[in-house]
């Protein structure tokens, strides 16, 4: 092969120009090639402890949870034990205080009061509770981890805030103007997200719903003829016979949000926060007497749950009742979430081939119901927000029923894998066969990749 000379008579500096250009595109076309390879190796569905430490990424809310416990209810044992043996919702952190239970007497005259104890409103009571028994105190307490001794430490926030220790250390804030938006920026992501939901279930005996029934259909039976009329007789009959002998169950959820303002802040951390190396007894006591915190009603929600066709089996009886109630309980959950927009969880997205996460009906997910899809971002402050990506929208005949224990057939080593929270709110990885059970979503998925987050919108 003949070359031209000339093609090698160039300057140095020209043949270094040259060089760099080859070594360049070659870099292009490596870097190409990995791509590709990225491309191919794309993660389109998390594994169950992939989703687990994602599920951890993120500052959930915090939720303390109690019940109302009317001492004079039917089956009031049952519900108390269903009520404490229920599992924690699994979307926020446990920020469980002591003191589950709020008793209550609401005097009965006669049958027709069953009906009028569901439309009472118990909130009187419960802040008269929070009140004697310092709960929004003991809220306070547990984010700032107190000890016996009365001092505070940061750990908490610090592990559920994702924080460096040095952004916290609360003696260094007080003297910088940053250190202490710092701390403003962890009490709005945290603590001003905790929770309290009270429930009050109470149980109604269906015969008299059942009876009235029957009484209205036989009235209107009576205008169709002698024929027709027997018929709707016969069938009232049935349906009163079928329902007479079960429940109702009847839940009031109670929503209470912790008040963290400027205000309640600045108090805490000016006059009430006690160093474990500079104890102060006043202001310990101050602690425990202070006014300052406080838990506000956002609202509240009702639901209910029919018990029917219980038979002489006695244990048979007592777990569908403690059932039902814990489901009763999940449904003013998913209805608080529904109607509160600062109370809805979010959910980390398993899937995007398909789109899909672990949540369902017990979440109150419904057909057509829409979420965003949200992508963590850190600013230059340190502070996380959350960039809306897209909307996606509920298959609707893809909801898991993952309401509690709904096939009663079910032994419950076959329950699906699920991430679960120990009490500070971190996940427990659950060594066991995942089952393919979630709900899916219909939207565009381009950009989407697993480990984003939904939060349900209206």
């Amino acid at each position: 092969m003949h070359m031209n000379p000339k093609f090698f008579n160039f300057k140095p500096l020209q043949g270094l120009v040259l060089l760099c250009f080859l070594l360049f595109s070659f870099n292009s076309f490596a870097q190409e090639e990995e791509k590709v390879e990225e491309k191919k190796e794309k993660v389109t569905k998390l594994d169950l402890k992939s989703a687990s430490e994602q599920f951890n990424k993120y500052r959930r809310s915090s939720l303390h949870t109690m019940l109302l416990v009317d001492e004079g209810v039917p089956r009031k044992e049952l519900v108390l034990e269903a009520f404490d043996s229920a599992p924690f919702p699994d979307k926020y952190n446990d920020h469980t205080v002591d003191g589950k239970h709020i008793p209550v007497v609401v005097p009965l005259r006669d049958t027709s009061d069953l009906f009028k104890r569901n439309d009472m409103d118990f909130s009187k009571d419960i802040e008269a509770y929070f009140a004697k028994n310092k709960t929004a105190n003991k809220l306070v307490a547990k984010w700032f981890c107190r000890d016996e001794n009365g001092a505070f430490n940061m750990s908490l926030i610090q592990e559920r805030g994702f924080y460096d220790a040095s952004v916290l250390d609360v003696s260094s804030a007080q003297a910088t103007g940053r250190g202490t938006a710092s701390l403003a920026d962890a009490g709005e992501d945290l603590i001003a997200n905790t929770f309290v939901v009270v429930n009050f279930s109470s149980f109604v005996s269906n015969e008299p719903y059942a009876r009235i029934i029957k009484e209205k259909a036989y009235s209107l039976a009576d205008k169709f003829g002698e024929e027709i009329g027997k018929t709707m007789k016969e069938a009232a009959d049935s349906l009163y016979s079928q329902g007479k002998d079960g429940y109702s169950i009847w839940t009031t959820a109670y929503l209470y949000e912790l008040v963290w303002d400027d205000y309640t802040s600045a108090v805490f951390y000016k006059n009430l926060w006690v160093s474990p190396s500079k104890m102060d007894s006043s202001r310990v006591a101050a602690f425990d007497t202070t006014d300052v915190f406080k838990l506000k009603l956002l609202g509240f929600e009702k639901s209910r749950a029919l018990i029917t066709g219980l038979g002489d089996n006695a244990a048979s009886e007592e777990m569908i009742i403690k059932n039902a109630t814990i489901k009763s309980i999940d449904a003013g959950y998913a209805k608080l979430q529904k109607k509160f927009e600062r109370f809805r969880s979010k959910s980390v997205l398993f899937s995007v081939e398909p789109l899909a996460a672990k949540i369902g009906m017990k979440e109150g997910v419904e057909k057509n119901d829409k979420f965003e899809v949200l992508e963590q971002v850190i600013d230059k402050d340190g502070k996380m927000t959350y960039k809306k990506l897209t909307v996606i929208k509920v298959e609707k005949d893809h909801i898991w029923d993952n309401r509690y224990r709904a096939d009663e057939g079910r032994p419950e080593e076959a329950e699906p894998a699920e991430i679960k929270l120990d009490e500070n709110g971190n996940p427990i990885i659950v060594e066991v066969e995942e089952v393919e059970e979630w709900t899916t979503f219909k939207g565009k998925t381009k950009d989407l990749y697993p480990g984003l987050l939904i939060r349900q919108i209206k």
